[in-house]
């Protein structure tokens, strides 16, 4: 699920500040500690290879987040995608892959132990293992 900044809906506007807020956006019940997460991602990038051997072939932990640039694509296990444009608000539900059409910068909030364990697999693909 993502948002565009201007479909947000406005819940205060005075002048000088106006709030946006979306409800209902994901539910993090059951997950613990969140981790606040920053990535730089380059066009081409694509997670895919590097889930390979997790449940699904695929990330296993839901993200809220923040496209401040870039467009990326996120594929699901249940063979639908959304994308994503700079200036987005997101929400994505385990079972995911993410791949990158253009530079992108990304903030998330995740469960820290759910993807601590998807990155952990992730390093350990890169080194060979």
């Amino acid at each position: 699920m993502r948002i565009a900044k201007h479909d947000v809906p406005v819940k205060i506007e005075v002048p000088g500040a106006t709030a946006r807020q979306v409800p209902d956006f994901g539910d993090a019940t059951g997950f613990g500690v969140i981790g606040g997460e920053y990535f730089s991602l380059g066009a081409g990038t694509d997670i895919a290879p590097l889930l390979q051997g997790l449940d699904g072939d695929a990330c296993h932990a839901p993200h809220w987040g923040y496209l401040i640039s870039g467009d990326l694509v996120v594929s699901y296990t249940d063979g639908t995608e959304d994308t994503c444009t700079g200036g987005d608000l997101f929400h994505w539900p385990p079972g995911h892959s993410v791949r990158v059409t253009s530079d992108a910068e990304v903030v998330l909030f995740s469960p820290q132990k759910e993807h601590t364990e998807v990155m952990d697999h992730m390093l350990a693909k890169i080194a060979g293992s």
